[in-house]
């Protein structure tokens, strides 16, 4: 397992210059020059050798935002059971709104290693009322906390997955200009920017990760030597994954106490734990987002649409708790003196399409162009087991749902 943090970084500004016309007020050929360095920077990114991240800086009002918000998972994570449980969870969506917590698999087990809060930032009650009725699990209707009991959740939740939303779609424009390149006029101009523009199924998953030995007690299993088991393993918070949507934007990541909710300085973090992707060569590295920056992942429906031009990378979460302490600093240490308990807090938030959106190649590209140029690894399901030219977006999800489950298990 290699250390990178070669990150690749763009400038929010460079993102809103048209790369089809340059700037409306510009006459000096400097957009020309801005969009030329932008490609070079995106191919670096989500090309062949890349790693299918991208970092932008300067995003406006991105750190505030996410300042506020992300803390308040700790507070959330910590409410009393009966409440996340009766008031915040809903199993008639699956649970894809609201609260989630062990409902989840990896495979045949449930995953206590994390809770998850489900929300749509773009629309309380997204669709229309047929869609919702014939897509119950592509549009869900947004679950929040009563506001006594979480003042600012609900409106910091918004604030920060629609200034995501609104980076994506600018980035978006700037995918479509590459894959322009890349396939000619069989790429439907714009495409992936409409969709993005266009679209109120986004979906923000609120993540708190719980230390790992509270992990191997929540999920009532066993003893020490199988919590260290958890810590040290690569996938330990989450497994192995491509994203199987468009595009995933990541607000970043910070580690807090876990009794007491302080966030915690990064250089005292376990340097091993964070987020983790496969490179172009089949090497595991480990992948660092600048803390003023938000990223975008590539998603496996992005490849296909634009025919390989970009690439969705597997990726995972490894835990971890204090640099050098005891179990990974997760409450023991080697003087049996009581250590910080870490957690992790995150936010993904997918940007995606209808459940009706056909996944077709650009015409005359060959399926083996879309998927050969992606990273083919033992570490998740081929997706030429789960996708055939012009399924929808809805039954590609479902394909990749079950087959991940069943990969799980076997892995």
């Amino acid at each position: 397992m290699n250390s990178r943090d070669d990150v690749v970084v763009v400038d929010f500004s460079d993102l809103l210059v048209d790369p089809e016309r340059g700037g409306d007020n510009d006459h000096s050929g400097s957009s020309s020059a801005t969009n030329t360095q932008l490609q070079s920077k995106l191919i670096q990114a989500f090309g062949s050798g890349s790693l299918g991240i991208v970092a932008i800086r300067g995003v406006p009002n991105f750190l505030e935002a996410r300042s506020k918000f992300l803390p308040m998972a700790h507070v959330l994570a910590h409410l009393p059971k009966e409440y996340l449980e009766e008031r915040l969870a809903d199993p008639k969506t699956l649970y894809n709104a609201g609260w989630s917590h062990g409902k989840e698999k990896l495979g045949d087990k449930p995953d206590f290693a994390k809770g998850s809060f489900y929300f749509n930032p773009l629309s309380d009650e997204p669709g229309t009322a047929e869609l919702r009725e014939k897509f119950p699990l592509s549009y869900p209707c947004n679950v929040w906390p009563d506001k006594d009991t979480m003042p600012n959740f609900e409106v910091g939740a918004k604030d920060l997955g629609s200034i995501m939303h609104k980076a994506v779609v600018r980035l978006a424009l700037h995918i479509d200009a590459l894959a322009k390149r890349e396939r000619g006029n069989s790429y439907r101009d714009r495409l992936l920017y409409n969709s993005m523009k266009d679209t109120d199924k986004a979906k923000g998953r609120l993540l708190y990760y719980f230390p790992l030995d509270e992990t191997a007690g929540s999920a009532e299993k066993a003893n020490t030597e199988n919590a260290q088991t958890s810590v040290n393993a690569e996938d330990s918070w989450i497994g192995w994954h491509n994203d199987s949507g468009f595009l995933t934007a990541l607000a970043g990541d910070i580690f807090v106490n876990d009794e007491t909710g302080e966030v915690l300085d990064r250089a005292i973090i376990d340097p091993a734990a964070g987020l983790y992707a496969v490179d172009r060569g089949g090497n595991t590295v480990k992948v660092s987002i600048p803390e003023d920056c938000m990223a975008v992942q590539i998603g496996e429906c992005t490849q296909i649409v634009t025919g390989g031009a970009v690439i969705a990378t597997p990726h995972c979460v490894r835990g971890g708790g204090l640099a050098g302490g005891g179990l990974a600093g997760n409450g023991v240490d080697t003087d049996a003196k009581p250590a910080v308990r870490v957690a992790r807090i995150s936010l993904p938030c997918f940007i995606d399409t209808g459940p009706t959106f056909r996944l077709c190649l650009p015409t005359g590209c060959s399926p083996d162009q879309a998927i050969g140029s992606g990273v083919g690894s033992a570490k998740v399901p081929p997706l030429a087991d789960r996708w055939t030219d012009g399924i929808t977006f809805g039954d590609f999800l479902t394909n990749t749902f079950e087959m991940y489950y069943d990969w799980a298990k076997k892995t």
